[in-house]
């Protein structure tokens, strides 16, 4: 297997520093392989749709983790440095992961950001910071698809990767019709959207919604809303209607409940799946899944 390892920039999306040696700590006995690490469980499933059996594939925050607050083992550690490749999404996500990416390139790991390449937005009133959150766009996740099998290309010759990659993102681009197909009946004045975090900006933007507020700002999981932004919040719900709040499956529902609960008149407390994939049997089980199971529960929760 031809495997080239360069310390050339990997694209315009990415740190690619020095020769790295085949992931051991990955749990791959076939050394043949391509060694792949991905930060988040979504990520681990966007490459392992690329890669199949063609590399081995571990994921350092899994399913149900907070990918804000996440905190590696050694072992991850140690794993993120002995890769071929380390996808991550990128745009300040992986919080807690900056310190074992920047080691990763120090011990020569290719360190791959899909976020930047796929045409980012910044957060609402976030100064130029950038959201996220952009595996919740189907569209921009097919072309982070494309951005991956180019850089595996890069790396090993011996597998089509472009047509692999290509014929995922033709997945996501039939989900992207699935999920504006589910979302049709909802009229453009009950699109209005309140969450939890700043988490659907890029779902707001690809299919019309209008975010109207966010129980914690500040775009992370991790800030703590003030009882002015709380109070304030519970207004607006009130002035526009809004019926629903979307919480995270990997965050606590207690200030969302409570905000719900100010407003009165039977908000729902709605929960989906932003930060990490779903268990077994969730509907969120796979990138796909979780992007049709997100779209239905918002359609059924504001029709």
């Amino acid at each position: 297997m031809s495997k080239r390892r360069t310390g050339a920039v990997i694209a315009a999306t990415a740190v690619a520093l020095g020769a790295c040696g085949n992931l051991s700590a990955a749990g791959d006995p076939d050394h043949d392989r391509l060694a792949i690490v991905a930060t988040t469980s979504v990520i681990g499933d966007l490459v392992g749709n690329i890669v199949g059996d063609d590399a081995a594939v571990e994921i350092l925050i899994p399913v149900g983790a907070d990918p804000h607050d996440y905190q590696p083992s050694a072992r991850q550690v140690a794993a993120a440095a002995g890769a071929d490749l380390v996808v991550a999404n990128g745009l300040s996500l992986e919080e807690t992961l900056e310190e074992v990416l920047e080691s990763a390139i120090g011990d020569g790991a290719n360190i791959l950001e899909i976020g930047p390449a796929v045409g980012p937005i910044e957060r609402p009133g976030g100064a130029g910071e950038w959201d996220p959150h952009v595996w919740l766009d189907p569209l921009r996740m097919a072309k982070a698809a494309g951005v991956i099998g180019a850089e595996l290309s890069r790396l090993d010759s011996d597998v089509d990767w472009l047509a692999r990659a290509a014929a995922y993102a033709a997945e996501l681009r039939g989900v992207h019709l699935t999920v504006e197909g589910i979302l049709a009946p909802l009229l453009p004045e009950n699109r209005l959207l309140v969450t939890n975090h700043e988490s659907l900006g890029y779902f707001a933007e690809r299919y019309g919604f209008e975010i109207v507020g966010v129980v914690i700002g500040g775009g992370s999981s991790l800030a703590a809303p003030s009882a002015a932004h709380m109070a304030a919040l519970v207004e607006v719900m009130i002035d526009r209607g809004v019926p629903a709040i979307f919480t995270e499956s990997t965050e606590s529902t207690v200030l969302a409940e409570s905000v719900a609960a100010e407003a009165g008149g039977g908000i729902a407390v709605v929960e989906i799946y932003t930060g990490s994939l779903g268990e077994p049997g969730s509907g969120a089980e796979t990138l796909l899944g979780m992007l049709v199971t997100n779209a239905r529960r918002i359609a059924a929760a504001l029709s």
